[in-house]
């Protein structure tokens, strides 16, 4: 797999748990992890630059507003593009998983 389809796979994950409402990074960490029962991880050094990114691309946007322990944090929301990118995303992601499933099952 590219790096290509591994970066939007952090996009994926990310737009993907924003679907449920505006989120704080370390939110988004958290409830990837619990989602994925602590299969899955995403790390403070490749989240925070994808979140740049995501903003910059319009996808998301961001807020700052008190966190459960009433400290300012800068939350994210999904934006109509950030819905549209979601979509393909999870399009691409079903092919590779289609993909990955074959070669196990036919090599």
């Amino acid at each position: 797999m590219g790096y290509d389809k591994l970066q939007g796979t952090l996009d994926l994950l990310v737009l993907k748990v924003l679907t449920r409402g505006p989120q704080h990074g370390y939110g988004i960490t958290l409830r990837v992890k619990q989602l994925s029962e602590d299969a899955l991880r995403v790390e403070e050094g490749s989240l925070y630059p994808a979140l740049h990114r995501m903003e910059q691309a319009g996808w998301i946007a961001p807020e700052w507003k008190a966190s459960e322990n009433n400290r300012r944090a800068k939350y994210y929301r999904l934006m109509p593009k950030g819905k549209k990118r979601l979509a393909e995303e999870q399009e691409n992601w079903a092919r590779v998983a289609e993909g990955v499933a074959k070669v196990l099952r036919y090599a």
